[in-house]
């Protein structure tokens, strides 16, 4: 076979995803020297189109991104007014005062936000800075250098065949090479995958967890809309069988962001994270607020839950992890995007100065050091036995001991339940069907609730039809012959998009795939039991559309 030759670009830094810790470490690169070149890929259509958070922002990392960021017109502007929190039951409510909240949990002085629209305004900062941001372009493999090193990577291959040959218009895309790459991909980033696995950074490290979150965008009725209101739940419909919970969110013109949050530690194999969702909002205090509204969006993603003791080591030989692709996640305040940014600050400054000292290729351990002792570790250090407590204890057992964690870390900077580990993945978590019942969900009403192949179309997503199908199999045989008999093939139902079906044929059943529908959420690569499902990126452009999730 004829190895491909591709066109190299050098720059100092190449910075894979232009999320918030991406941007936030073009952005500071440049400030603290203009002189540095800094690439951002994006494989969205464009800076945003791949975000999806809730979102209440923490501005601490845009203060120290730009104390100026409000005479700027950053699209942050709906301060939190109201702050509650429900114990939903099959059709009432508990409401917990607010006073036995750590001081920490409270989102007074945080702001309800578009991230996809934060993050667009973050690229036209760092554009006017002179970072150059190429949108379309998915980082499909990495360049790794004679010395073992993370040298760069291959970007913008366009025009495979569905048998992965190259087709009549086949573009074998470039090679962008740099004194150091930073993977800013989001949760389960499929480089970052790779140089964990390969740099053994979870060594010594809880397993990571997840969970996998949907979120609606809906216009209400304009006599039932509280801007600046924030309020979370737990509890139904989610039962002692999975845990997770929703937030509701009063954001600008009318618009409600809608939630739901579904760990992906689950036993039972029949569960269905998205029609629990839908479920949800046929609560009497959700129908209430959506009933005469009407849904404009809709996506999904996972979100990396593990917490501090989950952290990989963030820097290998040539680069670094920043944000989700880290895991910088703070599950009990439902928030990242502050920890992204920090961290990519924190990585741009480690990365300035080894190129102003001459270095290259190495490890930044500046950054390293930074992480662990600086403000996301005293971010995440406080919390860090909430999520494991949840895993182990339940939702009582989390809200009751997790709280009095939390308190006395507050109070004395000090944890008395020490640091509780994770010990196993969302996927090994995965029980064996015969061991449960299988659910009989509603059927959606058209709405409040809608089918998932209705709602993938409030994504916008699509996928070039005649390229491989980026949803690779490791053994084809395996979901018919192992995880549907054992485990009911659970992503039929897993997945939010219904990319995964099992259909009945001629001789038997079998396994079909409409990677049409993915809004690369990742959950296949995380909850299959089998480890079966890797993701990795489609060509430059395809996906979700998001506009202003």
């Amino acid at each position: 076979m004829t190895a491909i030759e591709r066109e190299a670009m050098e720059y100092d830094v190449v910075i894979v995803g232009a999320g918030p810790a991406g941007l936030s470490a073009a952005i500071r690169l440049k400030e603290i020297d203009p002189d540095l070149s800094v690439v951002v890929l994006e494989k969205g259509s464009e800076v945003g189109a791949h975000i999806l958070s809730g979102a209440v922002l923490d501005p601490v990392g845009l203060n120290t991104l730009f104390p100026d960021w409000k005479s700027r017109s950053a699209p942050v502007k709906t301060a939190v007014k109201t702050d509650n929190f429900f114990i939903l039951g099959p059709v009432g409510k508990i409401k917990l005062p607010t006073w036995l909240m750590p001081p920490l949990m409270s989102n007074h002085g945080k702001y309800i936000v578009s991230m996809g629209n934060v993050c667009r305004w973050l690229a036209e900062q760092a554009e006017a800075l002179g970072v150059e941001i190429f949108p379309g372009m998915s980082a499909s493999d990495l360049v790794w250098g004679d010395d073992g090193r993370v040298r760069g990577v291959i970007a913008g291959e366009f025009g495979r065949q569905s048998d992965g040959t190259p087709g009549p218009n086949y573009e074998p895309g470039m090679e962008l090479l740099g004194k150091y790459v930073f993977l800013s991909e989001g949760v389960r980033g499929s480089l970052a995958k790779q140089v964990i696995e390969k740099f053994d950074l979870s060594e010594g490290k809880s397993p990571q967890k997840f969970g996998i979150g949907m979120k609606e965008i809906w216009e209400i009725d304009p006599a039932k809309h509280r801007e600046g209101t924030v309020s979370h739940t737990m509890g139904w419909p989610l039962t002692k069988d999975a845990s997770g919970g929703s937030f509701i969110y009063h954001a600008e013109n009318n618009q409600v962001f809608l939630g739901f949050v579904v760990h992906l530690n689950y036993e039972n194999p029949y569960l269905n994270p998205y029609m629990e969702f839908q479920r949800f909002k046929h609560h009497p205090m959700v129908a209430s607020l959506l009933e005469g509204g009407k849904r404009v969006a809709y996506g999904a993603r996972a979100i990396s839950e593990g917490g501090w003791q989950s952290i990989p080591k963030v820097v290998f030989p040539g680069g670094a992890l920043l944000g989700c692709s880290a895991g910088l996640v703070n599950v009990p305040r439902i928030k990242g995007n502050h920890n992204a940014m920090l961290s990519g600050i924190a990585a741009a400054h480690a990365a300035a100065a080894a190129i102003k000292a001459g270095r290259a290729g190495d490890e930044l351990s500046e950054y390293e050091t930074e992480l662990r002792t600086g403000a996301i570790a005293k971010d995440l250090l406080p919390v860090r036995n909430v999520k494991p407590l949840w895993s182990h204890m339940g939702m009582w057992g989390s809200l009751i001991l997790g709280g009095f964690d939390m308190w006395m870390a507050n109070l004395t900077g000090w944890n008395p339940l020490g640091t509780l580990k994770h010990h196993s993945t969302d996927a090994a978590h995965t029980g064996v069907a015969a061991n449960f019942q299988p659910i009989d969900y509603p059927k959606p009403d058209g709405k409040l609730s809608f089918d998932r192949l209705t709602n993938v179309a409030f994504a916008a997503t699509n996928h070039e039809e005649s390229q491989p199908c980026h949803l690779r199999l490791k053994d084809a045989s395996v979901p018919i012959a192992v995880n549907l008999p054992k485990y009911a093939e659970p992503a039929q139902r897993y997945c939010p998009a219904g990319v995964y079906e099992v259909l009945d044929g001629e001789e038997g059943p079998r396994f079909q795939i409409n990677f049409q529908n993915c809004v690369h959420c990742k959950t296949c690569d995380i909850k299959d039991p089998s480890q079966n499902i890797t993701w990795t990126t489609p060509q430059g452009g395809d996906g979700p559309n998001y506009p202003n999730m």
